[in-house]
């Protein structure tokens, strides 16, 4: 790729310094050797945050200090770093408390002589956070819900259902239901090779729950292997063994 040159002039009255220290980001210079030199206002806050975890006391006194002093491998990262001619990123733990996204550009003359670092740590948070962030997108997509027709979902049974699972899956249908007036609840069971006791009982679980509220549970994507365990249910539940022929028993009852 071609390198493109700056255009434009910036003008007298404005501070390249002042610019950079304007930037929503933390931004950190550092020199060809990597010591720490100069940080904006923003990476000054979050240093001052993070130094105590290194027992310094403030932001001010990582400035003179290497870059190495974050790493546990510093070797590796100076190599990295010295032969890169193009932006380096990665994400970092900040001794186990801190996460962040961190991007290195090389600071070169036009003589491609290397003069030193801008580093910028983006997206910080807490590691706290940041599991929690995970758990909550995992917990979001173990109990998929499909609005596949109106006031109608469609819950995909998948994986297994220990009893913390299923009063997740029982909760968020419920919520669901109720904000948003759902009549009809799909239950499919079309990616389960087999249904157990357990599973069982949180279905019968969910379906008088439902009924509470007024909604209407119906199970689809019944197998062979199903018959037995679903003979043992002791409600009257609506059976089909596809999706599609529940639906249009709903659309007939919608309609009727």
């Amino acid at each position: 790729m071609r390198k493109m040159n700056d255009v434009g002039t910036i003008p007298n009255d404005i501070s390249v310094q002042n610019a950079i220290n304007s930037i929503g980001e933390n931004i950190i210079i550092a020199d060809s050797q990597f010591n720490i030199r100069w940080m904006n206002s923003n990476a000054s806050a979050l240093l001052s945050e993070i130094a105590p975890l290194y027992q310094l006391g403030s932001s001010q006194d990582f400035i003179g200090k290497s870059m190495d002093f974050f790493h546990k491998n510093p070797e590796h990262q100076q190599r990295v770093m010295k032969n890169s001619s193009i932006t380096h990123r990665s994400r970092i733990t900040i001794q186990e408390r801190f996460i962040a996204d961190i991007v290195v550009t090389p600071i070169r003359k036009n003589s491609n002589e290397l003069e030193g670092f801008v580093v910028m740590l983006m997206d910080v948070t807490t590691k706290a956070e940041e599991e929690k962030a995970k758990e909550k997108l995992i917990k979001a997509l173990s109990i998929p819900i499909l609005h596949v027709w109106k006031s109608t979902i469609a819950l995909p049974l998948i994986g297994v259902y220990d009893t913390e699972r299923a009063d997740l899956l029982i909760s968020s249908v419920l919520i669901e239901c109720s904000s948003n007036r759902i009549e009809y609840v799909l239950i499919d069971f079309s990616g389960l090779s087999d249904l157990d006791h357990e599973l069982r009982f949180h279905v019968q679980k969910l379906y008088d729950c439902l009924n509470l509220i007024g909604a209407k549970c119906i199970l689809v994507g019944i197998k062979s292997t199903h018959a037995i365990s679903l003979g043992a249910f002791d409600r009257e539940i609506q059976t089909f063994s596809t999706t599609y022929a529940g639906l249009e028993a709903i659309i007939e009852n919608q309609n009727g």
